[in-house]
């Protein structure tokens, strides 16, 4: 998993459900604020008990607004390794079979490895957060793509037919948590887990300086990723412009685009995930 982990608290949840995963191997982080997201990345992990994964503090964009993880992290954290060509090589060595990349933030990272060991295209089954066809608001692209368009253009241009689940699909209310539902009073509980009240305080920082709302649209990209009956994908052939705006094109690069998503039915899943880490039952 690549994640933007400590700005949108989307990644966190994606996280929480990606750890029940045994055949979760790395995480890398991407759009590093001096390499904090690897270390609250660590941190999450090490609460819900999958210290044995490693964590890779990879590319650091510059960009300094999304930070939701102040004070979280303690000073004494120890700070996590780089190297993420290297290490996204070591896990497909271990491995017989493909390796699923799941991108939940700019595709910086990614690109560095497909460029770095071209090898890996053929072994990574890429599913990536990010690219719009249908933005809502047409002079810009899509968040993930907008951060990094040169590695958002590798990333289709490249990668082996990677499935994109697209803003188009993921930007709905259908699918957000708010301040003060019931999933956010069940992580903010005096009672509950270590992990769940690191995810709770991060949700209060982003609720406080951002959006009373957190879309899911990378637990969807996770579901998508795990080949979960939730998203429909459609093969299109696509380009990326230079400012990382996707359109369909039949010169393009092949790649499936989400199209359709059962939203109840991934709330579920999402609901019963975060049960089962040691949350109370109920809704969001």
């Amino acid at each position: 998993m690549d994640t933007d982990a400590g700005g949108d608290p989307d990644d966190a949840i994606a996280i929480v459900l990606a750890a029940q995963e045994p055949t979760l191997a790395l995480v890398t982080t991407v759009d590093e604020l001096g390499g904090r997201r690897a270390g609250f990345v660590r941190l999450l992990l090490d609460l819900l008990g999958r210290k044995e994964v490693p964590v890779v503090a990879g590319a650091d964009l510059g960009n300094t607004r999304l930070d939701c993880i102040a004070g979280l992290v303690p000073e004494s954290a120890t700070a996590q390794p780089g190297g993420v060509a290297d290490a996204v090589a070591r896990v497909c060595a271990g491995s017989d079979g493909l390796v699923r990349w799941v991108g939940i933030g700019p595709a910086t990272n990614l690109a560095e490895v497909l460029t770095a060991r071209p090898d890996l295209a053929e072994r990574l089954v890429v599913t990536q957060k990010g690219g719009a066809v249908n933005y809502r608001d047409p002079e810009r692209a899509e968040h993930n793509f907008r951060m990094d368009p040169v590695a958002a253009a590798t990333l289709v241009g490249t990668a082996r037919i990677p499935k994109l689940v697209l803003s188009d699909t993921t930007f709905t209310p259908e699918i957000e948590i708010r301040r003060g539902s019931t999933l956010h009073r069940r992580l903010s509980r005096s009672d509950a887990l270590p992990w769940a009240k690191l995810v709770a305080a991060h949700l209060d920082q982003w609720f406080e300086h951002f959006h009373p709302s957190t879309i899911q649209h990378d637990a969807l990209t996770l579901a998508a990723a795990l080949q979960l009956p939730f998203v429909g994908l459609a093969r299109e052939r696509v380009l990326v412009d230079a400012a990382g705006r996707l359109t369909v094109n039949p010169t393009g690069h092949l790649v499936r685009l989400s199209v359709t998503a059962d939203y109840p039915a991934f709330l579920g899943w999402l609901d019963r995930g975060l049960e089962a880490v040691g949350t109370p039952g109920g809704s969001r």
